[in-house]
This record gives structure tokens, sequence and C-alpha cells, in this order.
């Protein structure tokens, strides 16, 4: 049996895992989670109780109780760089012994939902509607360094969005991915579902001209224009490719849900989204 070692899995000297200062007993199987910190005190203010409250840098943690559920309350930060961090721990605490740092003989699956805000890429995802991520492409290349990922990923959607969109060789290849199916439709019952684009950044790799020239001016109508059996892109946003692919290479359950709160197609954003926001995540609550 492989044991791990401290330098791949570090273990803090309370015995919770490095970044997010957690121990096993305080997660719960069912995570809601969120980018930023101030959103996971919204989600616990709908709790009956809270038992557990911790942060350390950007990741917040709330683990109570909802309706007879147990939850937790997470926040990972933005980007799929930080939900490497996240999910890989979080999978640690229920599926790693962290004491013997030996491979547990039983896996445990965790039900994660990711609640975001976007923007919606059509005419029909205007601000204020909601979003499930049935699929998700990551421009990052993550899941690349890992043993399968390429397996997982949808290799003729690949190679049909990088023809259409006439997708760059110094960029790295696009993976797309399928969020868990029956949560999706179960969380994301009355919303819109398609692909989501999960960018490896706000500004440029999201078509954004502030100050800088896009060395891809028209990447916005590219990804706008793609139909694949059905389904078109919705919305950008910049997490829910790591969090679907590596629920699906650990065997988790996993979703993203967001708020359009921008409109680039008709380039219009709405900064007062907090009701609609709170409305999500109640539904989500509900749903879990």
């Amino acid at each position: 049996m492989r044991t791990i070692p401290p330098s791949e899995l570090p273990v803090n000297e309370d015995g919770s895992v490095f970044h997010l200062h957690l121990r096993p007993e305080q997660l719960a199987e069912k995570v809601v989670m969120m980018g930023d910190p101030e959103r996971v005190a919204s989600v616990a203010a709908f709790f009956d109780d809270v038992e557990f409250d911790q942060q350390n840098r950007e990741f917040r943690t709330v683990t109570g109780h909802y309706r007879g559920k147990r939850i937790t309350a997470l926040s990972h930060g933005i980007g799929c760089d930080n939900l490497d961090i996240v999910i890989n721990e979080l999978d640690a605490l229920v599926n790693i012994d962290l004491v013997r740092r030996t491979e547990k003989p039983v896996r445990k699956q965790l039900t994660m939902v990711r609640i975001g805000t976007c923007g919606g890429l059509q005419p029909f995802s205007p601000v204020g509607s909601y979003i499930v991520s049935k699929i998700s492409m990551g421009m990052d290349g993550l899941l690349y360094f890992y043993d399968q990922g390429e397996a997982i990923s949808d290799k003729l959607l690949t190679a049909a969005f990088c023809t259409h969109t006439n997708w760059p060789e110094n960029l790295a290849v696009p993976y797309f991915v399928y969020a868990n199916e029956e949560l999706t439709e179960r969380i994301g019952i009355g919303m819109l579902k398609g692909i989501t684009c999960s960018a490896n950044g706000f500004y440029g790799p999201q078509g954004r001209y502030v100050r800088l020239p896009l060395a891809r001016p028209d990447q916005n109508q590219r990804l706008e224009s793609f139909l694949y059996e059905g389904l078109q892109f919705l919305n950008y946003e910049m997490e829910s490719a790591a969090l679907a692919g590596l629920s699906k290479l650990m065997g988790h359950r996993a979703t993203t849900v967001c708020l359009v709160i921008a409109n680039r197609h008709a380039a219009e954003m709405n900064t007062a989204y907090k009701g609609s926001f709170n409305e999500l995540i109640i539904k989500v609550l509900d749903r879990i």
C-alpha cells in the first residue's frame, strides 16, 4: 500500500489539510461552494445551525444544517488553479487516512455544487437568468496533468470546437467535461442548460479589451456561433471545468450553476445582484 509523503499532501499540526485547514469530521458529504468568502456567509445565513466556521486565506468553510441536511459551504477563490487545491484536499479529507497517509479501503463520494456568477454569451441568456453547466470547457490545460484526464474529455467535441474557432496551436488544447448528469438535472430544474467556458483569466481570455489589444478579438463571436448536437456556449466563468473534471476523475458528483450578471452579447452588466443570488442559493440548498 502506497504511503503518501508529507511533501505530496501537507497536513497541519492539528490534523487539518494544508490550505483549507479542515479536519475530516468538519466536512459534510454535501458541499456548496463559491468563489467569494463573503458568499459563504450568505449561504450560512440560511442554515438552521452552524457547527463549524473556519477561514484560511481565501478559503472560508462553514458547516451546519439546512432543513435536516448537513451541508458544508466553502469558498474556493478564483480560477481552475484554486479548484485544483480545493478538490484535491476535499477528496483527501474523505478518502485518505491523514494519520497513516494511505488511501482508505472504501471510497466515499462527495456531492458538490458550485454557485457562481457569470457572463452570458447568448441573447437568450440575459442578465438575471440562471445557467447550469451541462458541459464545461477548460482553457487552462489542468486535466492534462493527471493520468486519464485526457480520457474523460470529449475528443469529438474538442475537435469540432477547435476546427470551428480555428484554435491557435500556441494555446492549451481545450478540454470538455460533462457534469454529473443526475445532479445537473435536479439542480437545474427550470434553468438554461448548455456549455460553459471556464476561462483562465477575466480580461483577455474572456475577450475583454480594456487597454491591451486582443490576439483573438473575434473570440466571443466564435464561441457564440458554435453549435454541437443542439448545445451552445451559454456563459463564461472560471472554475466549472476543473470542478467537473477533477470530480469525475476522483469519483465525486459535481455540477455548477450560475447567475448571469453580465451579458457579453448585449454589453450589459448588473452589479446589484445580491437578491437574485440569494434566490439561487435557496434553490441549490433545497435541491442538493
